[in-house]
């Protein structure tokens, strides 16, 4: 896997080991001899042992591709990925959703677009995807199996909006919107019920954080590690924030002298946060506290095949970004994909 971290970045440790001195010669042939004897049985059995595979399992599993071909022309922007593994790409052209086996690579259109963007997009341990809408101003549900479009709603009105991603977190679905300093809030069921087009709650952003006119503002969101609260990236100004989801109240992450500029989808895994920083062609790796107020950046990951990649989501020990090649002119004959680079190690993170 070509994946390299970006100059200035933390290395893994690498320790030499000095060479073992020669033991004292016993003197007698006899108990040469034996020794002799027992160092090659020694590397007899160690060279016996060399052949048993230490997984088995592992050395049958075959290797998933790290490159998945899109549809040309399909413009991807969002990932997410479900089970048995399935990944499922949303398209900034048309909104049509794309599902394609992890296993294979190969895939096809599940749900066809409204016409409007697709971006940001979520998937539930009930087999519904939850799509923010971009410039269309609205979220929609999808049948994972299906394709089916299970509920609509209308979050703003167009055309100041963009509705750009999307969490699940313990009290329903949380979509940002770039144009407008507002979070909406789709409250769902005890049993996961889907609620009406009425209960969508828009809960303005308050506190620190700036809105930019004209600019790509809250983009990529997350819940904290401890689950309390919510983060989001300005994508203008490479920020983070913390928000309290109760009063729509935002805090500065505190990540000493470091920024994220251009930072877009966001991924959580424990407390360390990747933030795909997307003209930059790179992930930031981020350490959280506990309550995502404070933050250490560690170290910035990127890769040769990465084309503006927009976001970001994990299956096992690999991270899948879908490439939006936002500097190449989009036609319908144009190439894309998403590629897969290695996730790293939480003992690495510093």
């Amino acid at each position: 896997m070509p994946t390299h971290e970006l100059p200035g970045a933390d290395g893994a440790d690498w320790h030499r080991m000095s060479p073992r001195r020669p033991g004292k010669h016993d003197g007698g042939g006899k108990h040469e001899r034996k020794r002799v004897l027992g160092i090659s049985a020694a590397l007899a059995c160690l060279g016996a042992m060399a052949l048993v595979p230490a997984d088995p399992a592992a050395e049958r599993r075959p290797a998933f591709p790290t490159t998945i071909d899109l549809p040309a022309g399909f413009q991807p922007e969002g990932i997410a990925i479900g089970s048995p593994p399935v990944a499922y790409f949303g398209s900034r052209a048309d909104g049509s959703i794309y599902r394609a086996s992890l296993e294979t690579g190969r895939g096809a259109i599940l749900s066809p677009g409204p016409g409007t963007p697709s971006l940001g997009l979520e998937v539930d341990h009930r087999g519904r995807l939850f799509v923010a809408g971009g410039t269309g101003g609205d979220a929609r549900v999808v049948d994972t199996g299906t394709g089916a479009v299970l509920a609509n709603y209308q979050l703003a009105t167009p055309p100041d909006t963009f509705v750009n991603d999307v969490v699940l977190t313990s009290t329903g679905a949380w979509f940002t919107d770039s144009r407008t300093p507002v979070l909406y809030h789709l409250p769902l069921g005890p049993d996961g019920a889907l609620p009406p087009p009425a209960a969508v709650v828009p809960r303005p952003l308050t506190g620190d954080i700036v809105h930019q006119p004209e600019a790509i503002n809250a983009n990529g969101i997350v819940s904290t590690p401890d689950g309390t609260g919510l983060i989001i990236v300005q994508s203008v100004t490479g920020l983070l924030f913390r928000v309290d989801p109760a009063m729509g109240a935002t805090q500065r992450v505190d990540l000493g002298a470091e920024t994220v500029p251009g930072g877009d989808g966001l991924l959580l895994h424990g407390s360390t946060l990747y933030v795909v920083q997307n003209r930059l062609n790179a992930i930031a790796v981020v350490a959280l506290g506990h309550a995502g107020a404070t933050g250490t950046v560690v170290r910035r990951v990127t890769d040769p095949r990465f084309d503006v990649p927009t976001t970001v989501a994990a299956f096992g020990d690999q991270l899948y970004l879908p490439n939006a090649r936002f500097t190449t002119p989009p036609a319908p004959t144009t190439p894309y994909n998403a590629v897969a680079v290695d996730r790293p190690r939480p003992h690495s993170v510093r």
